[in-house]
């Protein structure tokens, strides 16, 4: 393995780079249930949100209000977008922050997310979407991502710490189970020339 690719610096940027994947799958989908229950109460239905994200493929998306297939489609694009937004996010910024200001700049980057897309960049791409979205209801929701990605470093932390110890035997790396102790344990014996203890 290139030890390049191997050294605690590469280990640290994918952990971070998959943190933020993970934060921005987590923030999308609180803000899709928040916009699902949102348009509930103003008497449109659930899937209205991922329904109008459908448009980019099926211009009559708009004019199915309940769920159907059309609706997977909205709803995979929401998540691939806000996910990789995340993944971004956090590669930028990575330990760069105290996680107090990490929140606020992820609440910040959500906010100017909305306002890039949903405000300018959607009116030319994917106008329905422009147009019938909620303005008020959508905010809230990039309000609700960006709090939700602001976690990242919560979920840094914790596939740092997953990964498990490494038992060093002479020529090889091994990763530390009961079977490699019991490996590491009989090449040990078989040096010193006892027989290997029975399993």
């Amino acid at each position: 393995m290139d030890a390049a690719t191997d050294s605690p610096t590469s280990k640290v940027r994918l952990a971070t780079f998959l943190a933020g994947l993970e934060g921005g799958m987590v923030g999308v989908l609180w803000m899709l249930a928040w916009l699902g229950i949102s348009s509930l109460w103003q008497q449109r239905g659930f899937w209205t949100p991922e329904n109008l994200m459908a448009t980019a493929f099926d211009r009559n998306a708009t004019l199915a209000p309940p769920f159907t297939w059309t609706t997977c489609v909205g709803l995979a694009l929401y998540v691939v977008i806000y996910s990789l937004l995340g993944a971004a996010f956090s590669s930028v910024v990575r330990d760069r922050a105290p996680r107090g200001r990490v929140m606020l700049l992820a609440i910040a980057f959500a906010l100017a997310w909305y306002y890039a897309s949903f405000r300018w960049a959607f009116t030319f791409a994917l106008p329905l979407v422009a147009f019938l979205h909620v303005e008020q209801s959508t905010l809230v929701g990039h309000l609700l991502y960006g709090a939700m990605l602001g976690r990242y470093p919560v979920y840094v932390q914790r596939l740092m710490n997953a990964a498990p110890p490494v038992v060093e035997i002479p020529g090889a790396a091994v990763m530390a189970s009961p079977v490699a102790e019991t490996v590491a344990t009989d090449a040990a014996e078989e040096r010193q020339g006892a027989p290997p203890a029975e399993s």
